[in-house]
């Protein structure tokens, strides 16, 4: 699928213009992992916001040095690594290929520095962003909930 038609579907930036998704497009490189290869490590520094094409990503809290809880999953025309657009720049999890998965890389750098220069993709983007983390807070309650009220009846 094309660059273009992607952007389309993903909720960051599908309320853009034609000319305006181009733009973005020209930012995006298109990148393939293999089951098992890590997008974003958690504690390290966030470099790369991911737009799945098609494929699925695991959201993984990392416990310790061989320990790790699945947190969400990412499918297609959904973006990780969205921390990579916020200070401080660092990821909060570790997102990992379930399944092969081709996906839209972008610079976080890149894609800052347009937002910077154009407000109007900014403020879309952004926008699109708090929608996202509002989405997966809220998965993650009622997931928590889900094991509490499990735990509750043990």
């Amino acid at each position: 699928m094309a660059k273009f038609d992607v952007l389309k579907r993903c909720s960051l930036v599908r309320d853009l213009n034609d000319e305006q998704l181009r733009t973005i497009a020209n930012l995006a490189n298109e990148e393939t992992y293999e089951v098992g290869e890590l997008l974003v490590k958690q504690g390290r520094k966030a470099e790369k916001l991911f737009l799945i094409e098609d494929g699925l990503v695991g959201i993984y809290l990392e416990l310790g040095p061989i320990t790790h809880r699945l947190l969400q999953s990412a499918s297609e025309f959904e973006m990780v690594g969205w921390t990579s657009m916020l200070p401080p720049y660092r990821a909060r999890a570790s997102a990992k290929a379930i399944e092969t998965t081709r996906a839209l890389a972008f610079s976080a750098k890149g894609l800052i520095e347009l937002c910077e220069q154009n407000p109007e993709i900014g403020a879309q983007i952004y926008r699109s962003l708090a929608a996202l983390i509002a989405l997966r807070l809220n998965n993650a309650f009622i997931q928590l909930m889900g094991v509490t009220s499990q735990d509750a009846n043990l």
